[in-house]
């Protein structure tokens, strides 16, 4: 099936209390991923009204984008959402300022933020949820004051790491544990269910966070068109490609994919700089600030200048595929998790469904012991 229209919503399910769910104020220990292009106003505000925690995605947008947005999903939603935010953008405590004043409830980060920038959010009540990739990454942050980390395993969509979920989650909690910090992990990567919900929770997660779950239901922005192109793929049916922007980046196959994997090395440079020209005139970034940002990405270590460039490749090929429906000339992030989804029902009846398996997962593992 192609969607639940019509369909009887399920039963509302018991609510689930974790650290996490207290952290932030919500019923339900589910997080909606920021994702640059799908996480806008509609699709965080029907996961906060579902019981979880929906975030903003920002970095593809502009400062005045960013305004219009938070103002857009609190008239949508009076419940806790987030915004998530690029802690090397130029324009970072800016953002952070505006989080502050409308008194957004958490502020996640793709890129570690620095520690006055962690004290200043913590000061005014937001709570600072960082996305890390291994266990020093966790330990680092609880060390600045993150109040929770999000860990993405391989498994996951967009730009990820070797190792997966069932090996990363537990290496971060153990890691935290042995250096003394006590604090909620969610665990992202390979979760679409009750199941993946209830394995986490006894790995010791205190909530689970999805992007290719939540970009597949019909509260999201995404065409029609194109989650048609997302729904009857199998588990082998993404790949992690270093074409895209130099950095390792799970997508679906698709004729555009195949043709960077095989394509010119030189040719891919030069299209990267054309779309991160495109990317700069679309958000109002000028070219210092971009430099500065890539002169101070370039110091750290994180990346070659090839890859800084084609840094600026992927919000155009993402919008091309994700907001003009034209996958010809963009590309799809997806998870493993395509594989196993087959329907597109709105938020709340994903959560809700979602929910009432973790419930009866629990019950049944209680019943064993």
């Amino acid at each position: 099936m192609n969607d639940t229209a019509g369909q009887p919503s399920p039963a509302r399910a018991a609510a689930l209390p974790t650290r996490f769910t207290e952290l932030v104020g919500i019923e339900y220990p589910i997080v909606q991923t920021g994702m640059g292009w799908v996480s806008g106003p509609s699709l965080t505000a029907a996961t906060s009204n579902a019981g979880g925690l929906g975030i903003l995605a920002s970095a593809t947008m502009t400062y005045d984008e960013l305004v219009a947005a938070i103002a857009k999903t609190k008239s949508l939603t009076d419940k806790p959402f987030g915004v998530n935010i690029r802690a090397d953008a130029t324009d970072a405590p800016q953002r952070i300022d505006l989080l502050i004043r409308e008194q957004v409830k958490v502020a996640s980060f793709a890129l570690a933020p620095k520690q006055d920038l962690i004290a200043k959010l913590k000061d005014h009540g937001v709570v600072v949820v960082p996305s890390i990739g291994a266990a020093k990454h966790a330990v680092k942050v609880a060390s600045w004051g993150a109040d929770a980390v999000i860990v993405q395993g391989g498994e996951g969509g967009g730009h990820t790491g070797p190792v997966a979920t069932t090996l990363l989650l537990p290496s971060v909690l153990d890691g935290l544990s042995d250096n003394g910090f006590d604090m909620p992990v969610v665990a992202a990567g390979g979760f679409f269910d009750g199941r993946g919900l209830a394995a986490a929770l006894a790995y010791g997660a205190a909530g689970v966070a999805m992007g290719t779950r939540f970009l597949l239901t019909s509260d999201s922005a995404v065409p029609d068109s194109v989650k048609q192109q997302y729904l009857g793929r199998g588990l082998t049916d993404t790949v992690v490609s270093r074409k895209v922007d130099g950095m390792p980046h799970r997508v679906l196959r698709t004729p555009l994919v195949e043709a960077l994997e095989s394509g010119n090395a030189v040719t891919a440079l030069v299209a990267a700089a054309r779309n991160a020209n495109e990317f700069k005139q679309l958000t109002g970034m000028r070219w210092t600030a971009m430099l500065r940002d890539g002169r101070a990405m370039r110091r750290s270590g994180e990346r070659t200048w090839q890859q800084i460039i084609m840094a600026g490749n992927t919000p155009m090929l993402l919008r091309a595929g994700l907001v003009e429906g034209n996958t010809d000339a963009g590309v799809l992030a997806s998870g493993q998790v395509v594989g196993m989804i087959e329907d597109l029902p709105s938020c709340n009846d994903l959560v809700q469904t979602i929910m009432s398996q973790a419930h009866e997962r629990l019950k049944a593992l209680g019943a064993l012991g």
